[in-house]
């Protein structure tokens, strides 16, 4: 299983999936480091991180495009660096939560997903 201490959550207490995420982290065995990424904004340099190790280049992976800020600041046509700049900016933008793991992470909606990183 590996060292199941290098996990951290990119946390919102209000969120459903999150705290399942938390819990389901809790009965792996896991006690994650928290972050409460909406009151310490990532910065972009922690974005790129995320992408990296999620696999992928693309900042619409950890966006939620369906929320109302999203549409203001159109970004439906925006480009990579506006769209971290606004996540750097916005973090309630940022999907949730992500659970980081070593070299890898995973946006866990479902919350089960934690599972991929931690089994």
């Amino acid at each position: 299983m590996g060292d199941p201490s290098d996990v951290t959550i990119w946390h919102n207490p209000r969120c459903s999936k999150s705290r399942g995420a938390l819990e389901l982290l809790g009965e792996l065995g896991v006690e994650p480091a928290v972050v409460r990424y909406l009151e310490a904004a990532p910065s972009r340099a922690q974005l790129e991180d995320v992408l990296r190790r999620l696999g992928t280049d693309d900042p619409r992976t950890i966006t939620r495009t369906g929320e109302r800020l999203y549409r203001e600041l159109g970004l439906a046509d925006a480009d990579r660096d506006a769209l971290l700049d606004a996540l750097a900016e916005h973090p309630a933008l940022i999907e949730r939560p992500i659970v980081l793991r070593g070299d890898r992470a995973v946006v866990a909606r479902p919350p089960e997903r934690v599972r991929d990183l931690i089994v």
